[in-house]
């Protein structure tokens, strides 16, 4: 079993890198970022990044799928382009929709041990889309090759923040803010697999629990052995606690998130409802059949959300931050 899940894997990589390279010649090279960026300015760029990462991943697994977070939220408004790493009291930092962003910490030591190697070469957003890899990585989930060459962002609104797919949205509503960033309703369900690591607060589900509709009670769709778990956890619609994305196994990356929807213990209303719409049941299903077709999904979804408005020296736009949390200027 571990030498076919070792094989598997192997393929998935050679997969990715053969997606990237095709990705990027048809995107004509122009905005588009490449393998081996910093082979010959900072060839050891990737061995500090993922350094940072394990020594905080080691001492806090919770930060695994913060990072990963991370790294979708910041390419989910302008772009891949390190904006949510900008500090400011209107930055997308402060936005309600990046409530609980966790990892930063961990993207600053990489961008100070970076520095220290190879100073102003390497972007703060190149590092934060090296680290979700890596991050993915150490809770046994999938590699693959990270295309470098983002330049940062020169800027950072709250406003900017939204058209943030959020869980309370329906599913035409997620496919079509998906759609807005070139991502298909194929990209949506694999980048949703990656709620099969972290946990979610219980403002996020809460209602489903006690008013569902406003109805004052529970949403039918919650499978009973669930809903108590759940109750258990969030006594009351104002709990602050924390609930596992992916019952079972929220520190192992696996396709057990994709079955949970099937048995009605999906914990967001959207992960809900991406199996029982017509438009999503069928990849929940497919993915939820196999774990090697999810990681494969998952890998190419993860590089054409890595190349949606990226900012590179080819196109403008940015710049190589000193420090990450504040522009240059």
């Amino acid at each position: 079993m571990g030498l076919r899940m070792a094989i598997s894997r192997a393929y998935i990589s050679f997969l990715s890198t053969f997606f990237i390279l095709f990705l990027l010649r048809n995107n004509g090279g122009v905005g588009a970022t490449t393998l081996g960026y910093y082979s010959e300015s900072c060839p050891n760029v990737e061995e500090i990044v993922k350094s940072s990462v394990e020594f905080f991943v080691s001492n806090d697994n919770s930060l695994a799928p913060a990072l990963l977070r991370l790294h979708f939220h910041d390419c989910f408004v302008h772009g891949c382009d390190g904006s949510v790493l900008l500090e400011g009291s209107s930055s997308e930092m402060s936005a309600p929709a990046n409530t609980g962003l966790r990892g930063f910490q961990v993207i600053m030591d990489a961008k100070a041990g970076v520095e220290a190697r190879c100073p102003g070469v390497v972007s703060c957003a190149d590092i934060l889309a090296l680290a979700a890899r890596d991050a993915v990585v150490l809770t046994k989930g999938p590699s693959w090759e990270v295309a470098l060459g983002r330049l940062d962002g020169l800027k950072s609104s709250a406003s900017d923040t939204n058209d943030m797919p959020s869980p309370f949205d329906s599913i035409s509503l997620l496919a079509t803010k998906f759609a807005a960033k070139g991502l298909s309703l194929e990209d949506l369900v694999a980048l949703s697999g990656a709620h099969t690591i972290g946990q979610a607060d219980c403002h996020f589900f809460s209602y489903r629990l006690y008013n569902y509709g406003t109805t004052g009670a529970s949403d039918p769709s919650l499978n009973s052995s669930s809903l108590n778990e759940l109750k258990a956890i969030c006594p009351s619609l104002s709990s602050n606690n924390r609930a596992a994305l992916d019952k079972g196994s929220r520190q192992t990356w696996d396709n057990a998130y994709y079955k949970n929807i099937g048995a009605g213990n999906a914990l967001l209303e959207s992960d809900s409802k991406l199996g029982s719409d017509g438009s999503t049941g069928g990849l929940v299903s497919r993915f939820a059949g196999s774990l090697s077709e999810f990681d494969s999904t998952f890998v190419r979804s993860m590089v054409k959300l890595g190349n949606v408005g990226v900012k590179t020296k080819a196109g403008g736009g940015g710049e190589i931050r000193r420090m990450c949390q504040v522009t240059n200027f």
